[in-house]
């Protein structure tokens, strides 16, 4: 019914609800010196909610209005709608976004289900959506399409990422044409994603162990490093391609006029610099992923120590790679400053990932 339904809207909201002599809702209204009505606050801050019956389904609804999701977010004010229900003969039986909502919205929910659960966090982010829409029961009512409903998913564009959408088939055959992109800066930017890939799954096989339940936290956390390194370097696949691109595009630039030759030999030395930083930045990320498969390698579950060992010997290949395509754009870049510098600080880079790849193909090894 409506009444209750706003018993507990009335419970949740941060007006919360008059106070009652008795605190019953027959009681007198109790008043201050003033002659103005108490009230006990609601559970929630920054939230409005009221209670009503839907006639159509045949249930009562709760609608809240959400002013500050810092101060409450969803999750929190659905987990206590729950409780108040349960406590009052009543439970949720699903729930309904109005409009359009932001991404992190339901990717704190779904970790927070998760953590809930005892359950890595480490997961793709689409399937923390899915934990989310389902926990929630946002597709109850109707179906929820989280590209029609999040508002970061409406504002990009699939032209944005060509590369990291395409079929596994479909990447290999793009590479394979006779196009000069995506190529090894773009393959050794995958390389270094698929290999922390690796080492973020032995992470969340051993955070869900038998035996390891009291180590879930542990191997989540190096499951959600694990994740960044993998998002960061996916976005480096599409990248290093818009790199060369912007230099196929300096080149296009008119060179009628002497203005027109200086500013086109400016961009030419822009994108340059850019085509050298972005693999450069596939040498750092893909190094730093190693911390991953390192870990995994010593601490994780013994039976995927050589996944681990596969992970570590792909970074490698993305490390190295990548400073093949740091090196030769390097010969195009007239700051010989600047390229001094990147090529000493990439060639430590790959004295170190090579040190680092055989300590974990050791410690691999070691195990098997």
């Amino acid at each position: 019914s409506t009444r209750r339904a706003n018993a507990v809207a009335f419970d949740i909201r941060e007006a919360g609800r008059i106070k009652r002599e008795g605190g019953t809702l027959s009681g007198k209204i109790m008043k201050d010196e003033n002659g103005n009505p108490l009230k006990d606050p609601g559970l929630c801050k920054s939230v409005k909610g009221i209670g009503w019956f839907i006639e159509e389904y045949g249930v009562a609804q709760i609608s809240y209005n959400l002013t500050d999701l810092n101060i409450s977010p969803l999750h929190e004010v659905f987990d206590k709608t729950c409780e108040r229900s349960i406590s009052r003969g009543m439970r949720v039986t699903g729930s309904e976004l109005i409009g359009l909502v932001p991404k992190k919205v339901l990717i704190d929910a779904g970790k927070h289900f998760l953590k809930k659960q005892e359950r890595s966090t480490g997961i793709a982010e689409s399937e923390i959506i899915k934990i989310a829409i389902k926990t929630l029961g946002l597709d109850e009512l109707a179906p929820f399409n989280p590209e029609e409903r999040i508002i970061e998913y409406m504002l990009e564009s699939d032209s944005n990422n060509p590369l990291v959408n395409m079929t596994l088939t479909d990447f290999a055959n793009e590479t394979s044409s006779e196009s000069p992109a995506p190529g090894g800066g773009s393959i050794s930017a995958y390389c270094g994603a698929m290999g922390v890939s690796l080492g973020t799954m032995v992470a969340n096989l051993s955070a869900h162990k038998r035996g390891w339940d009291d180590r879930w936290e542990e191997f989540s956390g190096w499951a959600e490093k694990g994740m960044d390194y993998q998002n960061t370097l996916l976005n480096l696949v599409d990248e290093d391609t818009n790199a060369f691109n912007k230099i196929m595009e300096a080149f296009r630039l008119p060179k009628d006029t002497e203005s027109n030759k200086s500013k086109r030999k400016k961009s030419i030395q822009e994108a340059t610099k850019y085509a050298i930083l972005t693999p450069f930045k596939v040498m750092e990320t893909a190094y730093n992923s190693m911390e991953v498969m390192q870990a995994m390698a010593e601490i994780g579950n013994p039976n995927s120590v050589t996944d681990a060992g596969v992970g570590a010997l792909c970074a490698r290949t993305a490390v190295i790679g990548a400073f093949l395509n740091v090196k030769i754009n390097c010969g195009d870049c007239e700051d010989k400053n600047f390229v001094d510098d990147i090529l000493k600080r990439g060639q430590q880079l790959v004295d170190d990932t090579c040190a680092l790849e055989n300590k974990i193909m050791e410690i691999t090894n070691s195990k098997i």
